[in-house]
């Protein structure tokens, strides 16, 4: 993982999350929220007219849940591939495809689930369900975070 981002002029940490995802064309993983820091965080913040310093705090999760409210979009205050499509300066990544490649197939609704992790400076933390990941996204099905 070190090795792609560096080839890809990505910040070096070894975890797999959007930058790096968006990177390798896996648009349908990218889920910014509270926590998230990047480029992407950045674009975000420019896009819905917000201080841009590329860090997904309170502020970016208020003007993400008022841009889903005022788009009929699930106000969650999560940046997923639905969100992201809806917003012009995304339309050339993220897509019709990219939603329905990001949403849960019948065949995955049984899997099993527990809290997405926090994201504190360079680590993961074992969450809790305040911030759950979307029903319908693949992110809500993620297990094994900790074991």
């Amino acid at each position: 993982m070190r090795e792609f981002q560096e080839k890809n002029g990505l910040g070096v940490d070894g975890i797999a999350g959007p930058e790096t995802f968006s990177a390798m064309g896996l648009n349908e993983l990218v889920l910014l929220r509270v926590g998230s820091r990047g480029n992407l965080v950045k674009k975000l913040q420019e896009a819905l007219g917000i201080d841009a310093d590329g860090r997904f705090g309170p502020g970016t999760k208020k003007a993400v849940m008022e841009y889903q409210e005022a788009h009929g979009l699930e106000a969650d205050g999560m940046a997923g591939p639905k969100t992201l499509a809806s917003i012009d300066a995304f339309k050339s990544s993220f897509n019709e495809e990219t939603i329905q490649n990001s949403e849960l197939r019948a065949d995955e609704e049984s899997f099993e689930a527990e809290p997405m992790p926090e994201i504190k400076g360079t680590e993961y933390v074992k969450g809790d369900a305040a911030d759950a990941a979307p029903e319908k996204s693949l992110w809500s099905r993620v297990k094994g975070w900790f074991s």
